[in-house]
């Protein structure tokens, strides 16, 4: 986690990384520049709470793996390093400025969240949550919860269809059309119909009930009963269905929070519903099994159909308006996280094949 979210923080403070120049000035020259004269509180609460999660998850990894002290040093020095990379880097960017003040509140958010680990740490609130994921949680559980943990974040991007993450056919069409562009290789391409026919109601909820099962499934995956997974159900479904509230109030405001839930919606819910209760008690390998069964079939769905006009209305929204900082991050997290799940899916299942093929 710790890793994964550097990386977010890689991406959100060089977006877009296009417009790379040299000014002539000294990278490190905004190290002695006075302080800013302006500023505004969205750029120090940003910078300041930015870093904090990554010193309070780097905090947690050095403390698992047994640093003790050495790991408030770690999670202090590392993401200073970090910013003072990204810093300088912004040097390049036309649409970044590097700051002092930037670099400072990135050290104290990092310091901050060491200090939210030291104080759960003292509290023993780690170790009660070590037992929590031991009573809960399989063993091997490490990568699915990471992704179950991101999930909710990418459905915040506007979709096509409700919980429909991964339609990237279209956008990689028209990519590799550009890239093969008066080339023999151009024929290659295969093209979908000029005018797809869209989804039907009755597709469009099947759709929506897949996209909801692959992470339910990839849950139960990991949970060590049937009572546990019942309980994840229930607030699977809840998380689901804030964030697509949140999503739809962050593009068209909060009066239309709920205007996703039609009869397609509703009927797609409840076949997720229905389904995750008749499979809460499969084995775990069925659940991986069937997840990768249920990804399959929703991507095939999504990237056969096309975009509605309201859909492109809502892209505008976000590349276009205040959440243009945001909406590359977002957008990416909903194009590539069903197929981080088919990877994930799919070495579970071969590493469990090889490990039921050993010799006792």
């Amino acid at each position: 986690m710790a890793l994964l979210f550097a990386g977010l923080v890689v991406y959100a403070s060089l977006y877009p990384f296009s417009g790379w120049r040299v000014q002539g000035v000294s990278p490190l020259a905004f190290l002695r520049a006075p302080f800013p004269q302006y500023w505004t509180g969205f750029d120090v609460a940003s910078n300041l709470l930015g870093y904090a999660p990554l010193g309070f998850l780097l905090a947690l990894a050095m403390l698992r793996l047994g640093w003790g002290r050495g790991a408030w040093w770690v999670s202090l020095g590392l993401p200073t390093l970090l910013s003072l990379a990204v810093e300088t880097c912004q040097n390049y960017l036309p649409m970044r400025v590097p700051s002092n003040v930037d670099l400072v509140l990135n050290m104290a958010g990092a310091a901050m969240g060491a200090a939210g680990a030291w104080v759960m740490e003292r509290l023993g609130v780690l170790r009660r949550w070590t037992q929590f994921r031991a009573d809960w949680f399989e063993p091997t559980a490490h990568g699915s919860l990471v992704l179950l943990a991101l999930w909710p974040f990418a459905l915040l991007y506007p979709l096509p269809v409700p919980f429909g993450l991964g339609q990237v056919w279209d956008r990689l069409e028209a990519a590799l059309a550009t890239l093969l562009d008066e080339t023999p290789f151009l024929a290659w391409v295969p093209a979908k119909p000029v005018l797809p026919d869209p989804l039907s109601p009755l597709a469009e909820a099947f759709c929506i009930g897949l996209c909801l099962l692959s992470p339910l499934l990839m849950g139960f995956a990991e949970m060590r009963s049937v009572l546990r997974r019942g309980l994840f159900l229930l607030l699977f479904f809840l998380c689901a269905f804030a964030a697509a509230g949140l999503s739809a109030a962050l593009t068209y405001g909060p009066s239309h929070a709920w205007a996703w839930i039609n009869p397609q919606a509703g009927a797609g819910v409840g076949i997720a519903l229905l389904a995750g209760l008749a499979m809460l008690g499969l084995r775990r390998r069925l659940c991986t099994v069937t997840m990768l069964l249920t990804l399959a079939v929703s991507l095939t769905l999504l990237n056969r159909a096309p975009d509605s006009p309201y859909f492109a209305q809502s892209l505008e929204v976000w590349e276009q308006g205040r959440f243009i900082r945001f909406h590359g991050l977002s957008q990416w997290l909903g194009w590539l996280w069903p197929f981080a799940a088919l990877i994930f899916g799919l070495r579970t299942v071969a590493r469990a094949s090889v490990t039921s093929g050993r010799p006792h």
